[in-house]
Order: structure tokens, then sequence, then C-alpha cells
């Protein structure tokens, strides 16, 4: 018995397919035969890559949002070090309040 191997392509090969899925040029079916790979996948690859470049966008306000926030976290943190440094100094130098 001969057991075979899925095809495994490549993520450019994917994008390539679903890209050209995307522009609705072709059917299914002329890219299935184009590129010798199952009209259901690559309907799947489609859909996988609209849904992936929704999450591209929506993730470059939320990552500005959180590293703004993180940006923020440090700056407090680094004035509080230098305010417990600051009273430090003062109180060896003898110029505290």
């Amino acid at each position: 018995m001969k057991i075979t191997k899925k095809n495994q392509h490549s993520p450019v090969f994917k994008a390539k397919v679903a890209l050209e899925a995307i522009k609705e040029e072709k059917t299914s079916a002329e890219l299935a035969s184009q590129y010798q790979v199952h009209p259901g996948q690559i309907r799947s690859w489609k859909a996988k890559a609209v849904k992936g470049l929704e999450e591209i966008f929506a993730d470059c306000r939320h990552r500005q949002d959180q590293d703004k926030d993180h940006l923020i976290e440090e700056l407090y943190r680094q004035i509080g070090q230098l305010k417990v440094e600051l009273d430090w100094l003062k109180k060896k130098s003898g110029l505290a309040d």
C-alpha cells in the first residue's frame, strides 16, 4: 500500500493564489486548473487572506495604543526613579527641605 503525502505549498504560493482569487478575474475552478489546487482549498486560502488583512489593519491601531501605553509607563517609572535619586542626593548633601 502506497502512502501519498499531501502537497505542501509554500506561503508565497498560497498568497499568490489567494491574491488571484481576491481579484476575482477568474473563477475558483479556473484557478484550480491553472495552479493544480482544489477549488475548495483556493476558497479557504482566499477567506484566510481576507480575514488576515482585516486583522493587520485592526492590530495596527491596537499596537500603537500598546506602544504609547508602554512609553507612558516607562516615563513614569523613570520620573519616580529620578525623584528617589534626587531626594537621596538632597539628604546626603544636607540640602533636604
